[in-house]
């Protein structure tokens, strides 16, 4: 029998640069922050980490260079579980996260892709068998379009369940939104997509998430934060809160919400069902400092 996947991840993967601020510098200001901490990271490599914790049996499709980092971060990913039969390493730079957290625990976020801008259709298509082994295959998009399509493609052909986390925002051709169930963003993607930043001021988050739905997808979800989310399909919308627990550093949160949704969309869960365990695996990542090296396993679960 080959192989089995609950998720398979088409993504990036890369070393986040992490440093504590009290505030962040205005144009042309220096502030002093924390020492320099290096995690492994990237939205590929941080939802194949989170699902893989969860007990999920999950494969990756990527590329990290032969640097320093790409070691560290294939040794992440190993260490968790993840196949890497098809995390390529190509000559170069890996990917490279420049994150500032602030005091409250929310950051900011500076990309340099590195190998990921190098991941292509060809990567996707030596990848085959592993995507048609998948119940569940999820990109994003830090990694160039050609790939995300190839990938989209692969998924429907397979009959896997698709999910897109737009992030960071693109374009993102109508083929792609057709195949996803669901489409993940947070407030200001879904703002982005439905014609700008005005777009969600003072707008329901319920009329947003069904909005989403005329852009193409078959299901979408808006998470909120601390508020929780709200998920739109075929049986309407509906609010899903999130657990109380005390914030101290937000990265990755919404990788490890998206790795669990699509782990228990794997499993068999509606949509309802998979989001409100997601906002418990979400939650319990923002309590501990960092992106994969916060993300739970199933008994570090709030209640």
């Amino acid at each position: 029998m080959p192989e089995q996947y609950d998720v398979v991840v088409v993504g990036s993967v890369n070393a986040d640069l992490v440093v504590g601020v009290d505030r962040r510098p205005a144009p042309g200001e220096t502030v002093l922050g924390s020492d320099l901490a290096t995690h492994p990271g990237g939205k590929g490599a941080n939802q194949a980490v989170a699902a893989a914790r969860l007990g999920g049996r999950v494969g990756i499709v990527g590329r990290v260079g032969d640097d320093g980092h790409g070691a560290l971060l294939r040794g992440a990913l190993a260490e968790a579980g993840v196949d890497l039969a098809h995390l390529a390493v190509t000559p170069g730079p890996s990917g490279v996260a420049l994150i500032t957290v602030g005091p409250d625990g929310d950051n900011s976020i500076i990309v340099s892709p590195g190998a990921n801008a190098r991941l292509t259709p060809d990567d996707v298509a030596a990848a085959r068998d592993m995507i048609a082994a998948a119940s569940v295959v999820t990109f994003q998009l830090e990694v160039p379009m050609p790939a995300i399509e190839a990938a989209a493609r692969a998924a429907a052909s397979a009959g896997a369940r698709a999910v897109l986390n737009l992030s960071p925002t693109a374009p993102v051709p109508a083929e792609v939104l057709a195949v996803c169930d669901p489409l993940v963003v947070n407030e200001h993607e879904a703002a982005w997509l439905l014609g700008g930043p005005g777009a969600a001021d003072g707008a329901d988050p319920e009329r947003m998430a069904a909005a989403l739905l005329g852009s193409g997808p078959r299901s979408a979800v808006i998470t909120l934060g601390a508020d929780g989310v709200v998920v739109a399909d075929a049986e309407g919308t509906a609010r899903i809160p999130s657990p109380k627990v005390e914030a101290v550093d937000t990265t990755g949160a919404g990788d490890a919400f998206t790795a669990a949704l699509c782990l228990r969309l794997a499993r068999g869960d509606s949509l309802r069902d998979a989001a409100r365990y997601a906002t418990r695996v979400g939650a319990a990542a923002v309590r501990r400092p960092g992106a994969q090296t916060s993300y739970p396993t199933p008994d570090e679960l709030p209640a």
